[in-house]
């Protein structure tokens, strides 16, 4: 008689497997910190943009912007750690995880999308190239990711944990280019961004994922209304809580403190950062008028090509 009945679960997503090839033990450097935001002034900020741009702006795609703002200011924690030494990036890319249904399972998976250079980009771009490989992740259409999902449904469940610290030796450890075996080119970037918010959860640390080399990830909750105490009054301001994981072995308290009053100046003084919205107002007139004179030109072209008799 078994202590349990038990039957083994036979449909599992790409992300499933991953994970249990990824995790052998609790053993971890993983520190845990969390940090309250003020949302008021960024939330309009982001219904403003939406007003002016008629893009869906979301709280995820300013995260991306304001912590690559914040890995620009803090070097030291754009890093990975190869043989024992800390080597710092010179570019730095935010990683966001995309909630997926597994076209061959129905499981629901994770997958990603990683926006390289941040730090140098407007919220606009941002936007439209975070949109767009979405779009080709959630359809299928991103050849890459479809063949690495791909190829980790192939492999045998016991082969899992030593495929995954293969590949993390030789692409960060090694620091090797494997594109030629079909792995893309730093595909999770500085840091890991995932939106819990967008689940209804409020609050949810994320673990540390060893073969990727990420030293810091963040997990945003939901916005919700609470009382705030300002100027000894007690007033109703929205808030998010914003969760972090780090690895100790490369960030510390000292980081962790200069981090978090950066990021809130961020979401508490949005122009300052994200940028000005008159600016943006201006730039976008700009290129609606660019595309009517573009028409316009292709309409007197038009009506200038001379008529052929038939």
């Amino acid at each position: 008689m078994p202590n349990l009945e038990l039957r083994k679960k036979t449909q599992l997503s790409s992300f499933r497997r991953i994970a249990i090839g990824t995790w052998k033990t609790a053993f971890d450097p993983s520190v845990y910190g969390s940090l309250k935001l003020s949302m008021d002034a960024a939330l309009a900020y982001r219904d403003a943009f939406r007003e002016i741009t008629g893009r869906h702006l979301t709280l995820s795609h300013m995260m991306a912007r304001a912590v690559a703002g914040v890995l620009h200011d803090m070097p030291d924690a754009n890093a990975i750690l190869r043989f024992n030494r800390i080597y710092l990036r010179d570019r730095i890319g935010v990683f966001f995880q995309v909630a997926l249904k597994d076209r061959d399972t129905g499981e629901i998976d994770l997958s990603g999308a990683t926006v390289h250079d941040a730090d140098q980009k407007s919220l606009l771009t941002i936007y439209d190239e975070f949109k767009a490989t979405v779009d080709n992740v959630r359809s299928g259409k991103d050849k890459e990711l479809e063949s690495t999902r791909n190829l980790f449904k192939s492999i045998p469940y016991f082969f899992l944990n030593i495929f995954l610290n293969t590949i993390g030796f030789l692409s960060f450890t090694l620091n090797l280019d494997l594109r030629f075996l079909g792995m893309p080119k730093d595909p999770f970037g500085s840091v890991m961004v995932t939106n819990v918010g967008s689940l209804g959860l409020e609050e949810a640390y994320v673990p540390l994922v060893p073969y990727s080399r990420v030293p810091l990830l963040l997990a945003m909750g939901a916005v919700r209304e609470e009382p705030v105490v300002e100027d000894g009054e007690i007033q109703v301001r929205k808030t998010m809580r914003v969760f972090a994981t780090f690895d100790h072995r490369i960030l510390d308290g000292s980081h962790a403190a200069k981090m978090s009053k950066n990021l809130k100046a961020w979401f508490e003084n949005p122009e300052d950062h994200f940028g000005s919205l008159d600016d943006l107002r201006q730039a976008v007139r700009a290129d609606e008028d660019e595309v009517v004179d573009a028409d316009e030109a292709e309409d007197i072209a038009a009506a200038a090509e001379p008529a052929h008799a038939h």
